[in-house]
């Protein structure tokens, strides 16, 4: 299946500028802000294991997007025709895109902690509500899909949100939102209802009993990444050079934007 095609599949659009977030002639520096901000929602690590094989695919989805669009040549032809060079490199099944992306960012399962914790009740959240509700009509499936960070707790402070820009004149009114019917409204409660027992019984799998106890299987599961991307920088290293790792450590955590 073509890349438009399985992001209309995943996402709900075929274009890979909507599957970002940005605008189709957004700079290269947006379109990676928009690549990051994307990835840091639909990340494999913010998912219970039972979840993770669909996120994993959606993620590997999402890196591609980001591929063709941050290569000069693959954006033109895709600018031009509306299609993407399927057999080039950096499209091939074989390539792990959380090593990429690791590599790309250096961001840890504790930076997207940091990063849920600093951004929800945040103006930046704010806005994403609002720019989600006014293009998604209202809908509250797609709106609760797309929010960065989101979870079926988060449902009604983000529909107070939504109320009060109605109330003050800054959002349209929409049918879909104002008038959803109360059957839609128990068909989500059931299915986050669901999706809470699920992780639930994860978690009580797991021997979770307390926050010290997840506090050690994030720190563990990070220590385990570590070594991951050890091994592979040095295979690169081994590959091309003391070049190659020492190209590695340039930026920081600090750097990312």
């Amino acid at each position: 299946m073509a890349l438009p095609q399985q992001c209309e599949a995943a996402f709900g659009t075929a274009d890979l500028y909507g599957v970002l977030g940005v605008r189709r002639g957004a700079s290269p520096q947006e379109i990676r802000r928009g690549y990051h901000r994307a990835s840091l929602r639909l990340h494999p690590d913010r998912v219970p294991p039972e979840q993770k094989e669909e996120a994993t695919r959606r993620f590997q989805i999402l890196s591609k997007v980001y591929a063709v669009l941050s290569d000069e040549k693959q954006r033109a032809v895709y600018d031009e025709t509306g299609t993407v060079d399927e057999d080039a490199e950096a499209l091939q099944d074989g390539r792990d895109w959380l090593e990429y992306w690791q590599l790309l960012f250096k961001v840890t399962v504790k930076d997207i902690e940091d990063f849920q914790k600093s951004y929800k009740n945040s103006a930046e959240e704010l806005a994403d509500v609002k720019a989600a509700y006014v293009n998604f009509k209202g809908d509250m499936d797609r709106i609760m899909e797309s929010v960065m960070c989101a979870d079926y707790t988060d449902e009604p402070r983000i529909r107070e949100m939504i109320e009060q820009a109605i109330n003050s004149g800054e959002l349209p009114s929409f049918k879909a939102f104002v008038r959803e019917s109360k059957r839609k409204m128990m068909s989500r409660r059931r299915r986050v209802e669901k999706e809470a027992k699920e992780a639930k019984k994860t978690k009580d799998e797991l021997g979770l009993s307390g926050e010290n106890d997840l506090q050690a299987l994030i720190k563990s599961r990070s220590r385990d990444r570590e070594k991951q991307m050890d091994s592979f920088l040095a295979q690169l290293e081994a590959k091309y050079g003391n070049s190659a790792k020492k190209g590695g450590k340039k930026t920081s955590a600090k750097k990312r934007k």
